[in-house]
């Protein structure tokens, strides 16, 4: 280490040259470089091995013993540096090996990655996508480690330094089986709050939401008698039972078996948001996914810096 930290580029370039043309006057010409240069890196790289390295020989110079064990090793370190400094090579997606992982709650998996995942294997046959569990709270660790390269959330609370984009705005409907007797046209609110409510805790086991903080503020309340962790869960209970829910949009309309209406009441929406890190910001293949995710979900609104959607 001690003769590592007194070398610079420059001097293993003009070594590596001196070696090759065995002759100062042609390795500083390959150089740009004027011949009194030349010999004062010489005098230098001399003083770091403790060797002569070249010395006379009948035609030029000839490589000591020391100066012919660095021969390979010194052109391998040069070649990999010169590969970790060229220029990244476009993305090919018809080529392309890469495993991308992404974090969603499966609201996002059905929203965002469902609408995006076949172009993204048409386009790129031999890429993988693994989707992790999406815990807000490993978020910026996540990203910023590596462990994941596309984090989905809603447009709230994200850490400072990431990169987001909006996909899209989100807004609540009321839904429930196909063919339930309260369902056939949009209940009074009343009606709505006497119904038997189902709800999405992420937390665990949250009987409340947005739809409640509504509701408080007209002094109501309604009944809700179901907390389930999955929006999975949700829909079969929704399918099979006279139980209700107030539903993201894009969900609810994807969901087979469904009755949906406009709630008797406006409950905030949100908006849904794709995060990533500054160092994957202008990786050529990370860009080329992000964009097939946008397109996917019909556009984006704007660049910016993130959840599940919260229970209703």
């Amino acid at each position: 280490m001690n003769n590592l930290s007194r070398l610079d580029l420059n001097l293993l370039l003009t070594l590596d040259t001196l070696l090759a043309e065995r002759n100062v006057t042609r390795a500083a010409e390959r150089l740009n470089l004027s011949q009194p240069s030349v010999s004062v890196q010489l005098a230098k790289l001399r003083e770091v091995f403790n060797d002569p390295l070249l010395v006379p020989a009948q035609r030029g110079m000839r490589p000591t013993a020391r100066a012919d064990e660095l021969r390979e090793p010194l052109r391998e370190a040069l070649e990999s540096l010169g590969r970790a400094v060229a220029p990244s090579k476009p993305f090919d997606p018809a080529e392309a090996t890469t495993t991308w992982r992404v974090a969603a709650a499966d609201y996002a998996e059905s929203a965002i990655l469902l609408p995006a995942l076949a172009a993204i294997r048409a386009a790129a046959p031999h890429t993988r996508l693994a989707v992790v569990e999406a815990v807000p709270l490993r978020m910026a660790r996540q990203l910023e480690q590596g462990e994941v390269d596309l984090f989905f959330h809603t447009s709230v609370g994200a850490p400072a330094g990431l990169h987001r984009r909006v996909l899209f705005h989100e807004r609540y409907v009321l839904a429930g089986r196909a063919g339930h007797p309260r369902l056939k046209r949009r209940p009074t609110l009343a009606q709505f709050c006497a119904l038997e409510h189902v709800v999405v805790s992420l937390s665990g086991g949250g009987f409340s939401g947005p739809t409640d903080e509504a509701l408080a503020e007209k002094g109501l309340t309604r009944r809700v008698a179901l907390s389930v962790p999955h929006f999975l869960f949700m829909i079969s209970v929704l399918q099979t039972t006279d139980m209700v829910a107030m539903l993201p949009e894009r969900l609810a309309r994807g969901a087979a078996g469904l009755r949906v209406v406009e709630a008797p009441l406006e409950v905030p929406g949100y908006e849904m948001a794709m995060l990533w890190h500054e160092r994957k910001h202008r990786d050529a293949g990370h860009r080329w996914v992000r964009e097939r995710v946008v397109e996917g979900v019909g556009g984006g609104f704007r660049l910016g810096a993130a959840g599940h959607p919260p229970a209703v």
